[in-house]
């Protein structure tokens, strides 16, 4: 399937789909396994009768006040994963729609469209760089 011009893609681009069983499949497949996990992890989970006498957590005796301070390097680190992880996200749908668009003559458009949204996360990588953002010190 081709696509002849620019006003086929816009025209396109609003439309609804033609069923929402895909939709609703995905939707219980997803409840029914998350509900059969949960069931399962009840049922199989040992039963225990006594309560324990101290806090315990994952065979560790715990040391300090859990109301310490816990060093925010490792947050910032993370937030900046997921924002550059998400730009990853963000460029599989441009390549796949890509050859749609040069078809329809938008291609120039999109790959310029896509450098400036790339170029916008390089100084953004840039910027936390030089504030030291990514320093485990």
């Amino acid at each position: 399937m081709t696509i002849q011009n620019k006003d086929e893609i816009i025209q396109g681009m609003g439309s609804a789909p033609d069923s929402f069983a895909p939709i609703l499949l995905q939707l219980l497949l997803g409840v029914g396994f998350s509900a059969l996990i949960l069931t399962l992890a009840f049922l199989i989970n040992p039963k225990k009768k006594s309560k324990p006498q101290d806090t315990f957590e994952c065979g560790v005796t715990y040391y300090g006040d859990a109301r310490g301070l816990f060093n925010i390097k490792f947050y910032l680190v993370a937030v900046l994963f997921i924002l550059f992880d998400i730009e990853a996200v963000f460029l599989y749908p441009w390549a796949v729609n890509l050859i749609t668009f040069k078809e329809a003559g938008l291609g120039t458009f999109f790959l310029l469209e896509m450098f400036f949204f790339l170029l916008i996360l390089v100084v953004g990588l840039y910027y936390i760089w030089k504030k030291g953002a990514l320093e485990w010190d």
